[in-house]
This record gives structure tokens, C-alpha cells and sequence, in this order.
């Protein structure tokens, strides 16, 4: 215990050992001693050496420090030493000294992160990070270190979490990469650590933060498992619990924590989208009236804040994604509560420009979001427009240079994809749409490109490129503006301005600004080229400046003017002699050489800002002399650089060719246009007789329970009329007994009489209508016989269906005859009873007439019997043509197969006679080379038996055995 006191501080005599020697007998104490309490004190009094003697206790403790955290897993306390111990010389921070005792209590920081006291060397900076990164790689050389370190977690004593979780942080800022594989395939890594978000202790959860801040950079994987471990649910609530903008540091990492997880990641975007969280973002932009006095941390917690938003709806994701957190930012308010900021005053300068960009990007591609920007007004008196307010900002030479760019990106995510938005600017420049009383976007654009600042120049001719950018019709309508330039001179048009101030000279901002937005302007559009061919003077400044050897700072505007002369060409509609696409291809040849134009139209793309713009669409530049070239402009550029070198070299008849080959296109898609109306019509007229086969099976339907119903009817009517059968009889009868009674029988029979005449006219009817059926089903078998005939001509089963029915229809015309036969019986019949109420008839008569009547009533019930089967056989013989039918498609389809399989037995065929073909001349080849061997081997002189000498060897052969089987 004494050289543990020398180590801790006490007095000790004799000399001092060294640095080195006082570790190397502390790790021999830590790995011989038995006692618990011995190692204990070994591994405190490392822990106290660590930070002045880095390098010794890295390279010689480190192997018993991992050994500790595996054999002591019992004691808290020396897990903690160890945890500390290896923090200290992995890690690359220097740390404010903390006097620690063994009785001491830890104190507990009030923030997670750990702030530099001074700022060290860089040389020795240097060394301490390269020492860290050696100790990083030694120990996650052993993925079982950090999978131990993980498990160590999971121990809720706060002196081994908590120097876990910084050991950890240390160990990924170091080997981010290597360390992030071993936790993604560890079992529950990520879980475990996602756990220490919600400890109660502020001290853990805040550096558990900073721990995965670290596990979540460029880690797509390990980003949608945090995200679906209910992370954004937690991250919120504890931004919430911060007191969100107004929060401290915690509210910082949440929000640094959020973009990891969602930026360029689109999984984590559309959960975090489709799980309502945006909705929840809304409450963090509400600023009061006064906002005077913003903290530091309120600003950079804000600002955090608003490039969240930016993560969701930047141009860089899919426009889809973008176009859905776009509308629901609309819906929950969060765009009208940004706008809110934007107007209000107070606003930091560096807040007021994040707020633009955000605003930038919410609004960019959506018309309704779009609308809404465009209907904003500022709280001034009186009301101005938003889009005034912030153009009158860009075109203030003394605004911030960060401001204007974000106030002319806002302008141009305003007109992205937003033609209604371009007319509305473009018409703040007719003549019959100026309000002399009141300031317009387009009088601020003019003046903006025709002021004395070379950027106030280059943002307005970029904004007033983006108010024409594929939009054709204002790109006309901007021909009739009119400028006034001074007093007692007429107007000149906007386009004569331009090229008047690029003759000028002016700078090379200017000049490039203006050159932009002419190519703009007549790119797509032969008028505009029209207008700018008409001034004699534009071809020759043109040719002048491209021909001219410039310094390197006029390049760019030379390769500006071949591409603005390029444009002439390619888009001339000849509607000028003397600027034809002919004679102006002429002149390049003459004065400036067609190698040389496309050498100086090459200058744009050459250029080293033209790369950084074609990168995204904000307009980022770190000074205004570098600020040349427009996002949307490096598009234009791409697209016309080949098309104008090829309209460059073409000859004439090269052109004819090509308009000779549109016209034949042109033809072409005409005709396949009339080809797709054909196809429309026959899909419309096959939808019709669709509908029409559906509303003829209902009717089919509904026609089948009439039948039923009325055969129920008849049913009904022929028990009624047995019943009444039998009366009269019994009547009959009575008549023969007493004569008195005639009076009371001939009454009866007066009424009965009345009920048959009633029933014979109900029967009437039923038989007209079963006429009508008939006659109905005679057209239908017709139309039968002829789809049979059509379907399956010459078939014998179709032959024997036509017959069938031919002899159903003779039945039914003959059951027809038989009912108009008993018909008229029946009329007889009923005068004779007529007759016999009005005389008293004989009761012979009577019975008579009754049998009469009898056998008219069974023949009446054997026809209908005989209708019914009929009937019935014609349903079966409508099912046998349909299965039929089904037979003969089926057998066509299977002709098709064998067919098939025919043909690829033929091709079989074919190949295997091929080969066989080239056996044989294989087999004739290698007999040839037989033979001319064998005859060189007799030249030489050697034996050799011919084929012929073989067989007759095995035929002499083959006699001689049978003649031994015979004896």
C-alpha cells in the first residue's frame, strides 16, 4: 500500500521512479493482485495517470483495463475507473481536471457536451488526434470490445453508464465507420442505445444525444432504425420539454439529431411525413410582436428549426415527396406562420435569410402554395405585396449580399413551373397595366437592371429570364414593352435597352447578366429572334466580340455571344433576307471560322463556376464577383450546345433532308393519330354493345320469371275450371231427377256460363301472348340455326342441333293448330249451353255435352304437357350448342397447340438433319485422311490390312466356327 500512497500523492523515500515504471508496476498490480479492493486502487491510480501520461497508459494498460470490464463485471465501481481510463486515451478533447478522490462525488455537468478550455497547438492537436485514432483502431480491432461495451450499457449505475456512453461517442468520432458495422450487426445494439433517451437522468440522456449524432452520420441503415425505435416521437417531446425555440444546448442536439435521421433519406422523410410530425413543427415559428433582444442559442436553435423544413422539401428529393410535405406544410399552417416571420420586424438578419430559403423551397413547383406566397401582403401603409417588399430588398445595393441571393431564389421558386405567376409579372410591364401611383415587381426589375450596381444588374435580368423561362407567350408579350430613356426621345423596346447597355462595355457581371437573359428570352421563340435580327447593329457586335482575342475575363462573355448567335441560327424562320440561317452560317464561316465559333461556345461549360451552379438550384456564392452563372440557365446551356454546333456544320441540303424527314414524321404521327381515333371509336362502340348484350340478358331474365309466373297462372286456371267441371256435372245429373228444378239449374248455369266466358277470354289472351312467345322463340332459334351455321359449318353435331330444332318448330306448329282446333270446339260448346239455358235440353244432351267437354280438356292439358317438354327441350338443346361451342374453342385452341408443337418439331427435325449432314461430311473427311494415311504408310513400305482384307479375315473367321460347332 505504500507505493499505492507514492502513486496518490504521499511522501515516499528514496528516489522517485518514473512515469513508465509507476504504470508498468500498477499493470502488473492490476493483473497478479487477488484482492478486489488491490485492483480497485491499481485501476483509480491509472485512471488519475491517463491524462499526463497518455501514450504509456495506452500501450500498456489497455489490454488488463478490457480485461477488468470483463472478469469484474460485479463491482460498479471499478468499471467505472476502467470506463473513465479508457475515455481518457481514446479520447481526443482536452477536458477541464477534475480533482477526483476515492471518497469524491462525481459531479454531474448541467450539458451534455463537453466545452475546450483553451484551445491547444495545432501540432500538438495534431498528435493527440493521431494517438486517439491509434488507440480507436487497437481497440475495435475485436468487435467484442464494443459489443462488451454495449452490454455495459444496459447497467442503470450511473458511474459505469454514463463513462460507457462518452467512451463510445469517443470511439465513433474516432472509427466512425468501422464502429457503426459492429453496432449494426450487433443484436439489439441500437435498441440498447436508444434506451439512454429515455433516462431519467438529464447528464445521460443528453450525451446519449451526442452518441447517436455520431452512430447516425452518412449511415442510411442505422437512420431507419433509430427512425422506427420511435425516435422522432422522443426527439419531439423532449424539444417540447426544452421549451422548443427558447430551449438550451439539449434542444440544439435534438434538432442536429433530427436532420441526420432525415436528410437525403427518404424512407425516414415519408414516416416522418405520414406519422403527422409536421404538424408538430408548427408551434416552433410562432414569434411574438416584440423580438428584441434574441439569444444566441434562440437564434441557432431557430435556425436549426427552418433547415429541418429545408430537409423536407428540397429540390434534391423526389419531386413526388417534396410535393406531398409541400401540401400538408400548406394545410397545417406551417407555410402561413413562415410568412409571418418573413413580414414581422426585429427578425435577425441571418433568421430573416434562413426564413427566405425555407420559404424558397416550401413554395417551389406548388401552385397552390405559389398562390398563396403571391397573395401575402406586408404590414406597411399601404399594403404592399410580399414579392414587392423583397425584390425592392435585392435590388438595395446596401442589403447584406446573402439577403439578395435569398430574396432572388425566392423570387425564382415563385415562378418555377408557375405560368400564372410569370404573366402576372410580366404584365406589371405593359403599358395598359402600369399604376403610376404605386411601386410593381416589373418597375422594380427595370430599375434593378438598368442601375449602376453590376449586381443589382445580374439579379434582375436573372429574375426577368426566370418570368420567360418556358413560357412562350410572355416572351411575346415582353416585346411590347416600351422604355422611356430620356426626355424629348421616342421609346425604345426593352430588347433595344438590352442590347444598347451590352454595346456599352459595361462590366463583366452586367454584360453576362444581360446575355443570359437574352438567350433566355429568344431561345424557342422565332419572333423574339425576328425582333433581335431586325436591328442591324446586334450581328456585327456579335461577330465582333467572338472574333476578338480576349483576355481570360472575357472569355465567358465570348462564349455568351456564339451561344446568343447560335440561338439566331437555330431558331431563324428565314423571315429576314438578310439574316437568313444560311447567310448568317455564311458569316460565321467569313469572319469568325466555324472551328473557332464552337471553340468559344465552349468557353461556358469550361468555365469553373459553371459546374458549382448546375449543382442545385440556390443561388450559394461566396462573393458577388464570383456570382455569373443561373441554376436554371446551366440547363439551357447543356441543351443548346450540341444542337447549335450541329446547325453550325449542316449545309443546306443537309437542312432539307432534315425538314423533308419532319414533314415525313409529321405524316406519320398524323396518321397514327387517326389510327388511335379509330381505335377510341371501336373501344366506344365495343363498351356499347357490351352494355347492350348486359341490358338484353336482363331483359332475357326478366322475360324467363314472366313465363314462370304466368305457367303458374295457367296452373291456377285449370284447377278453377276442373272444379267448375265438376258443378256441372252434379247439376246435370240433378236436371235428369227433377224437372221442377230446371229453373233453379238454368239459373246456375246462366252464372256459370258468365264465369267461363270470362275464363275463356283470360284464356284468350293467354294464348295470344303465348303466340307472341312462340314467335319470339321461333326468331330465336332462327338466329340459332344461323350462329350454328356460322360457328361450326359442315359439323356433323351442328347438322343433327338444326334438325332438332326444325322438328321442335313442326311440333309447335301443329300444337298450334291443335289449340286453334280446340278453340273453336270450345266456342261450339259454349252456344250449345247457351242454347240449352234458354230451352230446357234433354239430359242426354247434356251428358254429351259434358264429355264433350271432357275430351277438349284433356287434350288441352296433353298440349300444354307437350308445350312445357318442348320448351324444355329447347333450353337443353340452347345449353348442348353453348358446351358445343365451348368443345370447339377449346378444340381450335388445342389445333393451335399441336400446330405449335409441330412446328417446333419440324425445326427439331430440320436442325437434327443438319447435323446428321455434318456427320456425314465429318465421317467422309476423316475417311479421306484414313486413306491417305494408309497409302502413305504402303509407299513406306509397312503392311496395312485395307477394309476389304478385315471382312474377309472375320468371314473367314466366322465359317471356321461353324464348322467346329457342326462336328
Amino acid at each position: 500500500m505504500n507505493f499505492l500512497r507514492g502513486v496518490m500523492g504521499g511522501q515516499a523515500a528514496g528516489p522517485q521512479p518514473s512515469g513508465a515504471e509507476t504504470i508498468q508496476k500498477l499493470c502488473d498490480r492490476v493483473a497478479s493482485s487477488t484482492l478486489l479492493e488491490d485492483r480497485r486502487d491499481a485501476v483509480r491510480a491509472l485512471k488519475s495517470l491517463s491524462k499526463k501520461y497518455r501514450m504509456e497508459v495506452g500501450t500498456q494498460a489497455m489490454d488488463h483495463l478490457i480485461n477488468i470490464l470483463q472478469t469484474d463485471r460485479s463491482d460498479s465501481e471499478i468499471l467505472g475507473y476502467a470506463l473513465d481510463t479508457l475515455y481518457n486515451i481514446i479520447c481526443n478533447d482536452e477536458e477541464e481536471e477534475q480533482d477526483e478522490s476515492e471518497d469524491a462525488v462525481t459531479p454531474i455537468p448541467a450539458s451534455g457536451k463537453n466545452k475546450n478550455v483553451s484551445m491547444p497547438d495545432e501540432a500538438a492537436q495534431k498528435q493527440a488526434d493521431d494517438l486517439g485514432a491509434q488507440f480507436t483502431e487497437q481497440f475495435v480491432q475485436d468487435p467484442e470490445h464494443v459489443t462488451l461495451l454495449l452490454a455495459l450499457l444496459e447497467e442503470f449505475d450511473f458511474h459505469v453508464r454514463w463513462p460507457g456512453v462518452k467512451l463510445l461517442t469517443a470511439l465513433l468520432k474516432n472509427q466512425c465507420v468501422q464502429v457503426q458495422g459492429i453496432i449494426l450487426v450487433s443484436p439489439m445494439g441500437v435498441s440498447r442505445l436508444m434506451d439512454l433517451l429515455a433516462d431519467s437522468r438529464e447528464v445521460i440522456r443528453n450525451d446519449g444525444l451526442l452518441l447517436l449524432q455520431q452512430l447516425t452520420k452518412s449511415n442510411a441503415a442505422i437512420q431507419k432504425i433509430v427512425a422506427f425505435e420511435n425516435a422522432f416521437e422522443r426527439l419531439l417531446d423532449i424539444i417540447t420539454e426544452e421549451g422548443s425555440s427558447d430551449g438550451g444546448i439539449v434542444v440544439e442536439d435534438c434538432l442536429l439529431l433530427l436532420v441526420n435521421l432525415l436528410k437525403n433519406n427518404s424512407s425516414n422523410q415519408n414516416f416522418f411525413k405520414e406519422g403527422s410530425y409536421i404538424q408538430r413543427m408548427k408551434p416552433w415559428f410562432e414569434v411574438g410582436d416584440d423580438n428584441s433582444g434574441w439569444s444566441a442559442q434562440k437564434v441557432t436553435n431557430l435556425h436549426l428549426m427552418l433547415q429541418l423544413v429545408r430537409v423536407m422539401v428540397s429540390p434534391v428529393n423526389s419531386p413526388g415527396a417534396s410535393a406531398s410535405c409541400q401540401k400538408s406544410m400548406y394545410q397545417c399552417g406551417l407555410l402561413q406562420q413562415l410568412c409571418t416571420i418573413l413580414m414581422a420586424t426585429g427578425v435577425p438578419a441571418d433568421i430573416l435569410t434562413e426564413t427566405i430559403n425555407t420559404v424558397s423551397e416550401v413554395i417551389r413547383g406548388s401552385q397552390v402554395n405559389q398562390d398563396y406566397f403571391a397573395s401575402v401582403n406586408a404590414p406597411s401603409n399601404p399594403p404592399r405585396p410580399a414579392i414587392v417588399v423583397l425584390l425592392m430588398s435585392m435590388v438595395n445595393e446596401r442589403q447584406p449580399f446573402v439577403l439578395r441571393c435569398a430574396v432572388l431564389y425566392c423570387f425564382q421558386c415563385f415562378l418555377y413551373k408557375n405560368q400564372k405567376g410569370q404573366g402576372e409579372i410580366v404584365a406589371t410591364l405593359l403599358p395598359s397595366t402600369i399604376d403610376a401611383n404605386s411601386i410593381s415587381a416589373g418597375q422594380l426589375l427595370c430599375g434593378g437592371l438598368f442601375s449602376v450596381d453590376s449586381l443589382s444588374n445580374w439579379c434582375a435580368a436573372v429574375a426577368l429570364a426566370h418570368a420567360l423561362q418556358d413560357n412562350l407567350t410572355q416572351k411575346e408579350q415582353l416585346l411590347r414593352v416600351q422604355l422611356a430613356t430620356s426626355l424629348g426621345k421616342p421609346p425604345v423596346s426593352l430588347l433595344q435597352q438590352c442590347t444598347n447597355i451590352l454595346s456599352q462595355g459595361s462590366k463583366v457581371q452586367t454584360r453576362v447578366g444581360l446575355l443570359m437573359l437574352l438567350c433566355t428570352w429568344i431561345n424557342n421563340c422565332p419572333i423574339a429572334v425576328t425582333h433581335f435580327l431586325h436591328n442591324q447593329e446586334n450581328v456585327p457586335f456579335l461577330t465582333a466580340q467572338i472574333s476578338e482575342n480576349l483576355g481570360e475575363d472575357e472569355r465567358l462573355v465570348q462564349g455568351l455571344c456564339a451561344l446568343l448567335l447560335g440561338i439566331c441560327i437555330y431558331y431563324n424562320d428565314n423571315s429576314l433576307e438578310n439574316y437568313t440561317k444560311e447567310k448568317l452560317k455564311q458569316l460565321i464561316e467569313k469572319r469568325i471560322g466555324k472551328e473557332n465559333f464552337v471553340e468559344k461556345l465552349g468557353f461556358i461549360t469550361k468555365h469553373e463556376l459553371y459546374s458549382r451552379a448546375a449543382q442545385k438550384p440556390q443561388p450559394v456564392f461566396p462573393s458577388p464577383e464570383q456570382m455569373l452563372f443561373d441554376h436554371e440557365f446551366t440547363k439551357l446551356v447543356k441543351e443548346l450546345e450540341g444542337v447549335i454546333t450541329k446547325a453550325v456544320h449542316k449545309s443546306s441540303e443537309d437542312e432539307k433532308k432534315e425538314e423533308e424527314v419532319k414533314k415525313t414524321l409529321e405524316q406519320h404521327d398524323n396518321i397514327v393519330t387517326q389510327y388511335k381515333e379509330l381505335i377510341r371509336e371501336q373501344d366506344a362502340q365495343i363498351q356499347e354493345l357490351k352494355e347492350q348484350v348486359a341490358s338484353m340478358s336482363s331483359q332475357n331474365e326478366q322475360m324467363q320469371t314472366t313465363v314462370t309466373q304466368q305457367l303458374a297462372q295457367i296452373q291456377q286456371h285449370k284447377d278453377q275450371y276442373n272444379i267448375l267441371k265438376l258443378k256441372l256435372g252434379k247439376e246435370n245429373q240433378n236436371q235428369s231427377n227433377s224437372q221442377g228444378d230446371s229453373s233453379q239449374v238454368n239459373g246456375l248455369q246462366t252464372e256459370e256460363l258468365t264465369q267461363l266466358r270470362e275464363e275463356v277470354e283470360e284464356l284468350r289472351k293467354q294464348h295470344t301472348l303465348l303466340q307472341t312467345q312462340l314467335h319470339d322463340k321461333d326468331a330465336l332459334i332462327n338466329t340459332l340455326r344461323s350462329e350454328t351455321a356460322e360457328g361450326s359449318a359442315g359439323g356433323s353435331d351442328n347438322t343433327e342441333l338444326l334438325k332438332e330444332l326444325e322438328a321442335l318448330r313442326s311440333q309447335v306448329e301443329s300444337q298450334l293448330a291443335e289449340i286453334n282446333q280446340m278453340k273453336t270446339e270450345r266456342q261450339e260448346l259454349l252456344r250449345r249451353a247457351e242454347a240449352g239455358s234458354s230451352d230446357a235440353a234433354s239430359s242426354s244432351d247434356g251428358s254429351l255435352d259434358a264429355a264433350k267437354m271432357a275430351e277438349v280438356e284433356s287434350r288441352l292439358a296433353a298440349q300444354t304437357t307437350e308445350t312445357e317438354r318442348l320448351k324444355e327441350e329447347a333450353k337443353s338443346l340452347s345449353a348442348s350448342r353453348a358446351e358445343l361451342e365451348q368443345q370447339l374453342a377449346s378444340a381450335t385452341s388445342t389445333v393451335a397447340i399441336l400446330q405449335t408443337e409441330q412446328a417446333k418439331l419440324q425445326t427439331e427435325v430440320q436442325e437434327s438433319k443438319k447435323e446428321q449432314d455434318d456427320l456425314l461430311m465429318l465421317l467422309a473427311d476423316q475417311d479421306q485422311k484414313i486413306h491417305s494415311l494408309k497409302q502413305k504408310l504402303k509407299d513406306l513400305g509397312e503392311t496395312v490390312d485395307d477394309e476389304d482384307d478385315l471382312e474377309a479375315r472375320d468371314q473367314t473367321d466366322d465359317d471356321f466356327e461353324e464348322d467346329e460347332d457342326e462336328d
